[in-house]
């Protein structure tokens, strides 16, 4: 059931995406009177799932869900070849229209894409706000994996700043990590001291290549007691609020560390170093035999929520869609360098479906449907030859030169263009299917 919920969540999302892009195209092209032959959602080769007519524009459902597309007469696309052209131009066909138009028409699908985005996200910032947990509030520091300290990280650093730029989210350092392009500084507290030190860009480049960022970082979390549950706990003196900073005489600050402690005292007394208000008091508590003490502790992470107006989702949203294309867009040239080896964590239907929940969550589903948008529209502004930046790219040199491009180099550029696609499709499903069985 689980599998399923994904699978439901990620081909509607699809859906959703590609008739917006589509309808991009198709509305455009109608304001120039142009025909559209066609507009179907999936991909309708040898048959469809279901079609209909309605004036002069054939509407579908195809049966390949590898996209979708708008059949404009007279536009040498993967549906039209030169061949098709061989007629007198038609007043309603594409290429009887001004470069302009045609621009227009081409880019259309993209910026439909960024607006679904940014009304979705303005949706988001109006309906659940912005939460986050904030880098100034996890004053005890991080817990760092091998990997982390490979980088030169050490448990107990605060981060204050990576290449320059303050962090300021929680959730924003890994992402800040992997898109650096270069030896990046890194500004730490380290034990009350300020610290500047370099990442070594071959080892980032190394782990990239690697891809499994699983407990890179995690929150120092004190142990501060919250409630006392045991009689015996409060017999022994200890309250709420207090915090445990050393067991027989080791001192630590981060809870994690107190499990393996109190474990290897099970059944026993320990002298517990106390925190409470400007004391440090010692109290000796007895330790159960499955290593507890009788408290609960204080969940200490609490997020930050800023809440928006109708209005002031609107600049929220704006801002949270220029991010999102700023980030995809640095994530896609550190994928074009090879030195990096993010390429090889580029995943196709399988990684896609992967990042929706197994449960039902809409605002899950509503911020992977914008960031899905975001990156459609990137991918297919791209300059590749079969995607709307090849058509646009034509285009603009037309404008630019006032020297049109022959129906012919349009077809093989778009043959061209299909095999890189196509390239590129079979690398990333089969990424897929190599971490699959890996």
């Amino acid at each position: 059931m689980e599998i399923l919920i994904r699978v439901i969540q990620f081909f509607l999302s699809l859906t959703l995406l590609i008739t917006v892009h589509e309808f991009g195209h198709f509305i455009v092209a109608r304001l120039f009177k142009i025909r559209v032959s066609k507009f179907y959602i999936f991909f309708d080769w040898g048959f469809s799932l279901f079609k209909f007519r309605r004036g002069e524009t054939e509407y579908g459902l195809g049966w390949l869900p590898l996209g979708g597309y708008c059949q404009i007469a007279g536009m040498v696309d993967e549906t039209q070849s030169a061949s098709d052209m061989a007629s007198e131009p038609q007043p309603w066909e594409f290429r009887s229209k001004p470069a302009w138009q045609r621009f227009l028409v081409l880019v259309a699908g993209v910026t439909m894409n960024v607006i679904l985005a940014f009304f979705i996200y303005c949706g988001i910032s109006y309906a659940w706000g912005s939460s986050y947990i904030a880098n100034d509030d996890l004053i005890y520091g991080y817990n760092f994996n091998e990997k982390a300290e490979s980088l030169g990280f050490r448990d107990g650093d605060r981060i204050e700043s990576i290449d320059g730029e303050r962090i300021v989210k929680y959730n924003a350092i890994l992402s800040k990590i992997l898109l650096a392009d270069k030896a990046t500084d890194v500004e730490v507290i380290r034990n009350g001291e300020p610290l500047r030190f370099t990442m070594p860009y071959e080892r980032l480049n190394e782990l990239r290549a690697e891809g499994d960022f699983a407990g890179f970082y995690e929150p120092r979390i004190p142990f501060i007691i919250d409630s006392v549950v045991s009689p015996t706990a409060a017999a022994a003196g200890l309250m709420r609020g207090d915090r445990i900073v050393g067991i027989d005489g080791i001192a630590e600050d981060d809870f994690t560390a107190y499990n393996a402690l109190l474990t290897a005292r099970a059944s026993q007394d320990a002298v517990l170093a106390v925190e409470r208000g400007c004391d440090t008091l010692q109290i000796t508590v007895p330790i159960g035999a499955d290593g507890m003490i009788g408290v609960i502790r204080n969940q200490y992470l609490t997020p930050r929520t800023e809440h928006y107006t109708l209005l002031e989702s609107i600049p929220a949203g704006a801002r949270l869609t220029g991010s999102t294309v700023k980030d995809y867009w640095q994530q896609l040239k550190m994928i074009a360098k090879p030195d990096t080896g993010l390429y090889k964590q580029v995943g196709g239907f399988i990684a896609i479906a992967n990042i929706f929940p197994t449960e039902w969550d809409w605002y899950r589903f509503w911020s992977m449907t914008a960031f899905l948008s975001i990156i459609l529209a990137i991918m297919n502004i791209i300059p590749i030859p079969g995607l709307d930046g090849g058509h646009t790219l034509f285009t603009l040199w037309e404008m630019i030169t006032r020297r049109k491009v022959s129906d012919k180099v349009l077809e093989v550029a778009q043959y061209i263009g299909l095999a890189l696609i196509l390239a590129l499709f079979i690398f990333a499903n089969g990424n897929d299917i190599y971490k699959f069985f890996k």
